[in-house]
């Protein structure tokens, strides 16, 4: 028995298939830039868009409801408080159905979200585009 390609088969089942397109992300990215922007650390705006969100400039790899000074909802803190860090597939879910994915990860069927937008589709190639930008 080969042990070596059997490892490198396990491997690639048990990584994660994540397959987003940035380049299509930035142009979905128009129908969040409403309430969101995209604003580097020095005030650079990648993106310019409404405040109504938190800013989403290095998002992916950033524990939920952690913007400085941003009046997060309940659900969203809920979240939180399990100590989760964003990455590309929770955005992707996230998006398509906020308040569904806040019950999901707290288990409260209460939990809301104050992001009332869905996206049905695209979900992913905005998280792949979030996390490009950032790097």
């Amino acid at each position: 028995m080969k042990v070596l390609p059997l490892i490198a088969s396990l491997a690639l089942v048990a990584a994660p298939a994540f397959a987003g397109d940035a380049a299509k992300g930035e142009n979905d990215f128009k129908k969040c830039k409403a309430c969101h922007s995209i604003t580097a650390p020095d005030g650079t705006d990648v993106v310019k868009g409404g405040k109504v969100g938190p800013n989403l400039y290095g998002v992916v790899g950033r524990p939920l409801a952690s913007v400085e000074g941003f009046a997060y909802g309940e659900g969203i803190k809920e979240a939180a408080a399990k100590g989760l860090v964003w990455d590309e597939a929770m955005i992707a879910a996230y998006v398509v159905d906020p308040t569904k994915w806040l019950e999901e990860q707290t288990g409260d069927d209460a939990a809301k979200s104050k992001m009332s937008f869905k996206l049905a589709s695209g979900g992913e190639d905005v998280a792949a585009y979030l996390a490009s930008v950032a790097k």
